[in-house]
């Protein structure tokens, strides 16, 4: 296996980020309480920083901060929500590279990736949200009646830690888009990039208390923002488990509740795709980010007749996967974003084992040369059967699950045999059969033979338990609306 570990030599800040305040009704304050939160680097598995810990107090206090600020921004026209987008993307791209460099260290993805795809997945959504919202048209005309499109209200976010500018930004520009005020609260895991979003969004003259921020525990901040009778919508990503948690706390005051939750895609390749170049770049696009994406092709179908040479070139292209720390040249993974990730990560990979698949390549050890650290070798496992835990549970990390088929029926059978339908993928010689396969998958987003699996300007969201609503460009807009129908002269 082609593996870096020669010692970490990222260079870190000895000072510890203290990031105790929260920003409110356009200022920092300071939070109710004394408690904190420690951030981890997870390639040194040292602390890098703390955070304050908000409360219901501190919720209270941003919730009633985004009402107030409805009152007017909620009528604002579009030619100044269009001017305060293009202030935002303006002051993002000011500071990308300290941006690039803060998720880095809190997360762990390879610096190069945070620059290409990181930083810029955040950037994008601004922009496509304000080429939206220049031709989006409020109001149509019915033969009797107006239709009007209104802005829900004050919208609560919460935010994972794997890709937190890419869903930070798409939420938050519709929001503003729309004419929604907004409390934001970022993983824990991955803060500070949510703290510097917030600076960002300080420099831009955004009226105050339209976009606020508190730090916190899901099970304390998350809960308060769920339950409060002031949030008209709750806009989450993250886990199925604590998305069913999120809708359930929402329930009572009867808000709107989108959810982009967890995937287990198929990638379906068929018998007359380029076998090399189809399974090489499955296994590259699972592996992306650690394999820490929801979207990730985690499951690869492969023909009968040709399964045991795709096995070998996935083999291949796993231990030719550079295991390495975050800015080092060359790292084409850095480790699992947190503790409690890496440990179920392991679990998984031994699970896999344990109930009869073949271990390719990879394995729940650490890589050769690494001492500490949450690094996890690229793993590929065949033999795999759909009832295996590898095949149905969503692992996070760089493990691919390879399965046999005999038909394309079958195929379908296996990709669609899921609680899943967050994304899949399909691998064909002939772009018509393709589209034909990609229109029986249920799920939320397909890509064919290589085409953008999130492209920024296309919906995205799931089936089933991945969750509801649409996030990005026009369907992300109309996520955050109300529709108003008046009748009569």
């Amino acid at each position: 296996m082609h593996l870096r570990a020669t010692g970490y030599n990222q260079k870190t800040n000895k000072t510890m980020k203290e990031e105790h305040k929260f920003f409110i009704n356009g200022l920092w304050v300071d939070p109710s309480s004394t408690e904190i939160i420690e951030v981890e680097n997870p390639a040194t598995e040292e602390i890098i920083g703390t955070i304050a810990a908000g409360s219901k107090e501190d919720i209270s206090d941003a919730v009633e901060a985004a009402k107030n600020a409805f009152a007017t921004f909620g009528s604002s026209s579009k030619d100044e929500r269009i001017a305060l987008l293009e202030s935002i993307i303006t002051n993002y791209e000011d500071s990308s590279e300290e941006l690039a460099a803060i998720i880095s260290e809190e997360m762990g993805a390879p610096l190069w990736l945070s620059k290409v795809a990181q930083v810029t997945s955040g950037l994008q959504h601004f922009k496509d949200t304000l080429e939206v919202l220049k031709e989006f048209d409020f109001e149509e005309d019915g033969e009797s009646f107006l239709i009007r499109k209104e802005p829900i209200g004050v919208i609560g976010m919460i935010t994972p830690w794997n890709w937190p500018m890419n869903q930070m930004s798409t939420k938050v520009a519709s929001a503003i888009a729309a004419g929604c005020t907004m409390v934001l609260k970022p993983s824990e895991i991955s803060p500070f990039c949510g703290i510097h979003l917030a600076k960002v969004i300080e420099k831009s003259d955004l009226p105050n208390g339209v976009f606020n921020l508190v730090n916190g525990l899901g099970p304390v901040v998350g809960d308060a923002l769920s339950t409060h009778p002031d949030v008209d919508m709750m806009h989450f990503t993250g886990s199925t488990r604590a998305g069913i948690a999120v809708a359930q706390s929402s329930a009572p005051t009867v808000k709107r509740v989108a959810q982009e939750l967890g995937g287990k895609s198929a990638n379906i390749i068929l018998d007359d795709a380029d076998l090399e170049k189809a399974v090489s770049a499955g296994v590259n696009l699972c592996f992306l980010n650690t394999g820490q994406s929801c979207n990730a092709p985690t499951r690869m179908l492969v023909h009968a007749s040709q399964y045991d040479d795709a096995v070998k070139i996935a083999k291949a292209a796993a231990e030719a996967t550079v295991v390495g720390y975050p800015n080092e040249d060359g790292t084409k993974i850095g480790p699992i974003s947190n503790r409690t990730q890496y440990e179920k990560v392991k679990r998984l990979i031994d699970l896999g084992v344990e109930e009869g698949a073949k271990l390719v390549t990879g394995g729940s050890e650490l890589p050769d040369g690494f001492e500490k650290g949450f690094f996890v070798k690229p793993t590929i496992f065949s033999d795999v059967t759909n009832d295996m835990t590898i095949a149905r549970e969503e692992i996070f990390g760089p493990v691919l699950s390879i399965l046999k088929y005999e038909t394309e029926d079958e195929a379908l059978e296996i990709a669609n045999d899921t609680p899943y339908g967050l994304a899949g993928y399909v691998q064909s010689g002939n772009p018509e059969r393709a589209k034909q396969v990609a229109n029986k998958i249920r799920a939320g987003q397909i890509s064919i033979n290589g085409g953008r699996s999130r492209g920024p300007s296309a919906p995205f969201g799931g089936f089933k338990t991945s969750g509801n609503g649409r996030e990005h460009g026009m369907l992300g807009l109309h996520e955050c609306l109300e529709t108003k129908a008046i009748i009569g002269n």
